[in-house]
Protein backbone atom coordinates (compact mmCIF):
# COMPACT_ATOMS: atom_id res chain seq x y z
CA UNK A 1 0.00 0.00 0.00
CA UNK A 2 1.19 3.45 -0.78
CA UNK A 3 0.92 6.60 1.26
CA UNK A 4 -1.98 7.83 -0.91
CA UNK A 5 -4.00 4.67 -0.21
CA UNK A 6 -3.51 5.23 3.52
CA UNK A 7 -4.62 8.85 3.22
CA UNK A 8 -7.75 7.84 1.25
CA UNK A 9 -8.66 5.19 3.84
CA UNK A 10 -8.18 7.69 6.67
CA UNK A 11 -10.29 10.30 4.85
CA UNK A 12 -13.08 7.75 4.39
CA UNK A 13 -13.02 6.97 8.13
CA UNK A 14 -13.18 10.67 9.02
CA UNK A 15 -15.98 11.35 6.52
CA UNK A 16 -18.29 8.51 7.66
CA UNK A 17 -19.65 10.10 10.89
CA UNK A 18 -20.35 13.38 9.10
CA UNK A 19 -22.29 11.52 6.40
CA UNK A 20 -24.42 9.89 9.11
CA UNK A 21 -25.03 13.23 10.81
CA UNK A 22 -26.06 14.77 7.50
CA UNK A 23 -28.62 12.01 6.89
CA UNK A 24 -30.00 12.42 10.43
CA UNK A 25 -30.24 16.20 10.09
CA UNK A 26 -32.03 15.86 6.75
CA UNK A 27 -34.57 13.42 8.25
CA UNK A 28 -35.20 15.63 11.28
CA UNK A 29 -36.59 18.43 9.07
CA UNK A 30 -39.21 16.23 7.37
CA UNK A 31 -42.85 16.30 8.47
CA UNK A 32 -43.68 13.82 11.20
CA UNK A 33 -46.69 11.55 10.90
CA UNK A 34 -48.23 10.67 14.24
CA UNK A 35 -51.00 8.12 14.46
CA UNK A 36 -53.19 8.18 17.56
CA UNK A 37 -52.73 4.44 18.03
CA UNK A 38 -55.52 3.02 20.17
CA UNK A 39 -58.12 5.16 18.43
CA UNK A 40 -56.71 4.98 14.89
CA UNK A 41 -55.09 1.85 13.52
CA UNK A 42 -52.58 1.96 10.71
CA UNK A 43 -53.86 -0.03 7.72
CA UNK A 44 -52.16 -3.40 7.48
CA UNK A 45 -50.95 -4.90 4.20
CA UNK A 46 -53.44 -7.22 2.53
CA UNK A 47 -51.26 -10.31 3.05
CA UNK A 48 -50.40 -9.68 6.71
CA UNK A 49 -50.74 -12.68 9.02
CA UNK A 50 -50.96 -12.13 12.77
CA UNK A 51 -53.54 -13.36 15.26
CA UNK A 52 -55.16 -16.77 14.82
CA UNK A 53 -58.94 -17.16 14.92
CA UNK A 54 -61.12 -20.27 14.75
CA UNK A 55 -64.15 -19.80 12.50
CA UNK A 56 -67.70 -21.09 12.79
CA UNK A 57 -70.38 -21.96 10.28
CA UNK A 58 -73.43 -19.72 9.93
CA UNK A 59 -75.48 -22.14 12.04
CA UNK A 60 -73.03 -21.77 14.97
CA UNK A 61 -71.18 -25.08 14.64
CA UNK A 62 -67.39 -24.98 14.84
CA UNK A 63 -65.53 -25.50 11.58
CA UNK A 64 -62.64 -27.31 13.32
CA UNK A 65 -63.10 -31.08 13.09
CA UNK A 66 -60.03 -31.96 15.18
CA UNK A 67 -58.08 -33.54 12.32
CA UNK A 68 -54.70 -32.15 13.54
CA UNK A 69 -53.50 -31.35 10.02
CA UNK A 70 -52.62 -27.82 11.17
CA UNK A 71 -50.46 -29.25 13.96
CA UNK A 72 -48.72 -31.54 11.49
CA UNK A 73 -48.06 -28.68 9.08
CA UNK A 74 -46.67 -26.32 11.75
CA UNK A 75 -42.87 -26.18 11.36
CA UNK A 76 -42.46 -24.66 14.85
CA UNK A 77 -44.55 -27.37 16.55
CA UNK A 78 -46.65 -24.65 18.20
CA UNK A 79 -50.14 -26.19 17.83
CA UNK A 80 -51.76 -28.80 20.07
CA UNK A 81 -55.05 -30.39 19.00
CA UNK A 82 -56.85 -33.03 21.06
CA UNK A 83 -59.97 -34.37 19.36
CA UNK A 84 -63.12 -35.77 20.93
CA UNK A 85 -66.16 -37.55 19.49
CA UNK A 86 -69.33 -35.64 18.72
CA UNK A 87 -72.53 -36.94 20.24
CA UNK A 88 -76.08 -36.08 19.28
CA UNK A 89 -76.73 -34.30 22.58
CA UNK A 90 -73.39 -32.44 22.42
CA UNK A 91 -72.79 -31.59 18.76
CA UNK A 92 -69.99 -29.06 18.30
CA UNK A 93 -69.03 -29.59 14.63
CA UNK A 94 -70.69 -31.18 11.62
CA UNK A 95 -68.20 -34.06 11.48
CA UNK A 96 -67.69 -37.10 13.69
CA UNK A 97 -65.12 -35.30 15.84
CA UNK A 98 -64.40 -31.83 17.15
CA UNK A 99 -61.38 -30.19 18.76
CA UNK A 100 -61.83 -30.63 22.49
CA UNK A 101 -58.51 -28.84 23.12
CA UNK A 102 -56.98 -26.43 20.64
CA UNK A 103 -53.94 -24.46 21.79
CA UNK A 104 -51.35 -22.37 19.99
CA UNK A 105 -48.15 -21.36 21.73
CA UNK A 106 -47.61 -17.87 20.32
CA UNK A 107 -44.04 -17.77 21.64
CA UNK A 108 -43.21 -20.54 19.16
CA UNK A 109 -45.41 -19.42 16.27
CA UNK A 110 -43.52 -18.01 13.29
CA UNK A 111 -46.68 -16.76 11.52
CA UNK A 112 -45.95 -18.75 8.37
CA UNK A 113 -49.60 -19.52 7.58
CA UNK A 114 -49.05 -23.25 6.96
CA UNK A 115 -51.77 -24.09 9.49
CA UNK A 116 -54.23 -21.99 7.50
CA UNK A 117 -53.25 -23.70 4.24
CA UNK A 118 -53.41 -27.21 5.72
CA UNK A 119 -56.90 -26.86 7.20
CA UNK A 120 -59.47 -28.71 5.03
CA UNK A 121 -62.43 -26.76 6.45
CA UNK A 122 -60.82 -23.29 6.63
CA UNK A 123 -61.39 -23.33 10.38
CA UNK A 124 -58.16 -21.53 11.28
CA UNK A 125 -57.34 -18.12 9.85
CA UNK A 126 -54.60 -15.62 10.51
CA UNK A 127 -56.14 -12.15 10.75
CA UNK A 128 -54.50 -8.73 10.66
CA UNK A 129 -54.92 -8.16 14.41
CA UNK A 130 -51.38 -7.37 15.52
CA UNK A 131 -51.94 -6.60 19.22
CA UNK A 132 -50.20 -9.65 20.64
CA UNK A 133 -48.30 -8.26 23.65
CA UNK A 134 -48.81 -10.13 26.91
CA UNK A 135 -47.48 -9.76 30.46
CA UNK A 136 -46.52 -13.39 31.03
CA UNK A 137 -45.51 -16.46 29.07
CA UNK A 138 -48.63 -18.32 30.21
CA UNK A 139 -50.81 -15.69 28.56
CA UNK A 140 -49.14 -16.36 25.19
CA UNK A 141 -50.70 -19.81 24.97
CA UNK A 142 -53.94 -19.13 23.13
CA UNK A 143 -56.72 -21.57 23.94
CA UNK A 144 -59.73 -22.50 21.87
CA UNK A 145 -61.97 -20.15 23.86
CA UNK A 146 -59.65 -17.22 23.13
CA UNK A 147 -59.55 -17.90 19.37
CA UNK A 148 -63.12 -19.02 18.65
CA UNK A 149 -65.24 -16.35 16.99
CA UNK A 150 -68.58 -15.59 18.69
CA UNK A 151 -71.56 -17.77 17.85
CA UNK A 152 -73.69 -15.93 15.23
CA UNK A 153 -76.88 -17.68 16.38
CA UNK A 154 -76.64 -16.33 19.95
CA UNK A 155 -77.23 -12.68 20.86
Amino acid sequence: MSLMDDIRALAGEVKAPFTGLHITQHASHQDRVTIQYPDVRRPMPSRSRWRHVLNRYENGLEKCIGCSLCAGACPANAILVIAAENTEENRRSPGERYAQTYEINMMRCIFCGYCEEACPTQAIQLKDICELAEDSRAATIYTKDMMLVPDPTRP
